[in-house]
This record gives C-alpha cells, sequence and structure tokens, in this order.
C-alpha cells in the first residue's frame, strides 16, 4: 500500500489499462469533494490536501489509491460485468441461492452481482446506521447479518459488486411519511398494483432517504450503487407537490442524480441507473411521463442500464408479432439506437431469464439467454445483467460466455 502523506505540489499521473498500457484517457479523479479530468494527453492535475483519491473509467473496476508524490502512473483493471440479480432473501453468503451463484462465478460463467440492499417494500438487507430508515423497521427483515463478512467474501472472489437501491417506490418510507407520499385526488396515499406506495420524487426529503441508503452501501465496499425506480409511476392524475411536466420531472430526476453524485464521489463508487427499455426508443424530450431520457440520465448517471426485456416490447415491434421471439435483434438494434446520445461503453443493459409472461409464454433457455449476451457483447457494451425474479440459473446457460476481453474503445 502507498503511504499517505499531504502533497506539497499538484500531482500530475496517468491511468495505465493494466492489460494493454495503454493510457485511459476517458476517466476521472476524484477526492471527497472534487473531480479532476485529464488533459489531452491523458495527463491529471490533481491539487488537493486529501491524500485519499479514486478513479473512475467505464469499463473499469474502480479504484481507490493513496496520493504519493512520486507517483505518475495508477493501473485500472478493465472488466466486461457479468452481473447475476441475488434477490434480497439470498442476499447472504449461507443463503442456498447465493451458494449456486457463487458456484457460477467461480467458474467464470459470471463476475458480478446486483444485490438489494433496499427493496420496494422499503426494507433494507443489513442493518444500517441511517437512523431514520431503522426507526422505520426497515432492518426487521433484513437478511444479512454479517454484511461486513459477506463483503470480504466477494473481494476475495474479485466479485464486482452492485447495490440495488429502490429510489421513489418504498411503501415503508411513504407510509410513514404521507406528507410526501405520492398521492390519489382525494388526498389518500395512492398504491400500485402491488399495494406499494411511493414517495414524491419532487421532494427532496425523498431525495435525501435514498441517498442516505446509498451511502450506507458505499461504505460497505459496493463496487456500484444501482438506483432502481428512480422515475415518476406510469400514472396519469395523481398528486405531488409539483407540476407534473416533462420538463420538471426531468429536472426532479437530474437534480437527485447530481446530489447522489456529490454525496457518494468521496467512496469512488459508479453510479447507475435502471430505465425502461423504450427509453432507447423515445425521441427527443420525450420522458414516457416518468422523468427519463437518455440524454439526461447520462448526463447524470456512469452508466445507463435500460430492462431490455424482449418480452416487454409491444406485439409488432422490430416488425414481428412476438419480440420475446428475436432476443438478439431487440437487445442488438435498441443500444445501437440511442449511440447517437451515450457512448454504448456506458450501457449496460439487464437482460431477461424468466419466461415471456406477456404474450407467446415462451420459456427462455440457453439460447435466448446466449442470444442476449451476445447482441451486449456485439454491441460494445461494457457488459450485461441478468435478471432472474427468483435468482435461479443455469451454469450451462451462462459458461460458454467468453472470458473478459478488452472493450473495442475506451469510454
Amino acid at each position: 500500500m502507498l503511504s499517505s502523506f499531504l502533497l506539497s505540489a499538484p500531482l500530475e499521473l496517468r491511468l495505465i489499462d493494466q492489460e494493454s498500457s495503454d493510457v485511459v484517457s476517458k476517466a476521472v479523479i476524484s477526492d471527497s469533494v472534487n473531480q479532476f479530468n485529464p488533459d489531452a494527453n491523458g495527463t491529471f492535475r490533481i491539487d488537493t490536501n486529501e491524500t485519499l483519491l479514486h478513479a473512475k473509467a467505464y469499463g473499469y473496476r474502480p479504484l481507490s489509491f493513496y496520493a504519493d508524490a512520486n507517483l505518475t502512473n495508477v493501473t485500472v483493471e478493465p472488466i466486461r460485468v457479468k452481473a447475476l440479480y441475488l434477490t434480497f432473501w439470498a442476499a447472504n453468503a449461507t443463503s442456498p441461492r447465493a451458494k449456486k451463484v457463487l458456484e457460477m462465478i467461480d467458474e467464470n460463467a459470471a463476475n458480478a452481482l446486483v444485490i438489494d440492499v433496499k427493496n420496494e417494500f422499503g426494507s433494507t438487507s443489513f442493518k444500517t446506521s441511517f437512523k431514520q430508515a431503522n426507526s422505520y423497521g426497515a432492518h426487521h427483515q433484513r437478511t444479512n447479518r454479517d454484511m461486513e463478512g459477506f463483503m470480504q467474501l466477494m473481494k476475495e472472489k474479485k466479485v464486482y459488486t452492485i447495490a440495488r437501491i429502490c429510489t421513489f417506490m418504498d411503501d415503508l418510507q411513504a407510509t410513514n411519511n404521507p406528507e410526501y407520499a405520492i398521492k390519489k385526488k382525494n388526498g389518500e396515499i395512492w398504491r400500485n398494483h402491488d399495494g406499494m406506495a411511493w414517495v414524491d420524487p419532487f421532494d427532496k426529503r425523498s431525495h435525501e432517504y435514498a441517498i442516505a441508503i446509498a451511502e450506507e452501501a458505499a461504505k460497505a465496499g459496493f463496487d456500484e450503487i444501482n438506483f432502481d425506480y428512480i422515475r415518476f409511476p406510469a400514472r396519469e392524475g395523481l398528486v405531488y407537490s409539483k407540476e407534473s411536466t416533462p420538463q420538471n420531472r426531468i429536472q426532479a430526476i437530474e437534480e437527485f442524480l447530481d446530489k447522489a453524485q456529490k454525496r457518494l464521489r468521496k467512496y469512488g463508487v459508479f453510479i447507475s441507473v435502471d430505465t425502461y427499455g423504450n427509453i432507447c426508443w423515445a425521441e427527443g424530450e420525450d420522458d414516457n411521463n416518468i422523468g427519463q431520457t437518455v440524454r439526461s440520465m447520462a448526463s447524470k448517471a456512469d452508466y445507463l442500464a435500460p430492462m431490455l426485456y424482449p418480452s416487454g416490447f409491444a406485439n409488432g415491434s422490430f416488425g414481428v408479432k412476438y419480440p420475446s421471439e428475436i432476443p438478439y435483434t431487440v437487445i442488438y438494434k435498441s443500444i445501437a439506437n440511442i449511440q447517437d446520445r451515450i457512448d454504448p461503453v456506458r450501457v449496460r443493459p439487464w437482460l431477461q431469464y424468466f419466461k415471456d409472461y406477456a404474450h407467446s409464454k415462451k420459456h427462455y433457455k440457453k439460447f435466448e439467454i446466449q442470444e442476449q449476451v451476445r447482441a451486449s457483447r456485439d454491441a460494445n457494451t461494457s457488459g450485461w445483467m441478468m435478471w432472474s425474479p427468483s435468482s435461479r440459473y443455469h451454469l450451462s446457460y451462462l459458461r460458454e460466455e467468453p472470458a473478459d476481453t478488452k472493450l473495442a474503445s475506451n469510454p
């Protein structure tokens, strides 16, 4: 480990690809407050009184390191993320599902986990130090009573860890704070078809709450914070604290992400955002009535994670009756359609690992899974995240995915 001390002069250094030895020019280095960008030659000039610095480059693992006056090059490790979703109930080292998933990581079928830290109900998977959430009993149903040991195991296995946080769908928070819960016109708290209440994305208190949970995940050692339900409900006629116009909705989400980036900067974590799959096909400032556009999200988050489930597209999309029959086309074309607004290396799609529930009822097996993975690779993304609601996966469906290779281009 590099020794730490106060720098007497600005530090000049470059980030170097661990595998190719190339300079990684599209990256940022930060201390707890400031963000530093490289010059045209990829050299960073870092003027700070802090000793712990953080490097982030798309397609690479995040890296924290200590400043040293003699330091000129810092190596970063490329990674093409192959992530499996681990449910709230399986988010610990002793659960059978987790053990199965870790076996797949040992077999190189995956190298990353998306782990529920705050679910739709508002429960946290471990007891945090966030007193407000704990006062509501958010930790009462926690499934991980040794998060420190769990994260240590993840580090030993070199698992890239992604903390999933349900942002504005939070029944526990909304129920305990009716003054900023989304309401119906009659003043009652609105609940979705699953009976879950949401908090108002316009209200800054909802921002503070979700970001406080994100900080707890960052302190626990996660590499990335993934904000899910970072949107308005896809429902008209609801009452908010502000007029629900496209401009206002987009601005609210951007303000949340601005605050999250500032608060999480000192931890060096990436921030990814989940979006509807059809965001890839919306034009201009069309926010799908939920506050999400590719340009707005890309301007604030590190990674965009569209839910490109073929079953989520309407019959007739992509020129076929059932889009679930053409998984490669759905994934590849959707990503290609937004490359003018975001570099594909900054896209990491959610892929479908479940039956076509909506249309043809097609079972997704080895061919369909591998076609989605192949499309993600061919579109030059930085990887993928696989959604199985039960966290059940088949090694044979995933193990033929090639080992990580160098991305075609730096972000």
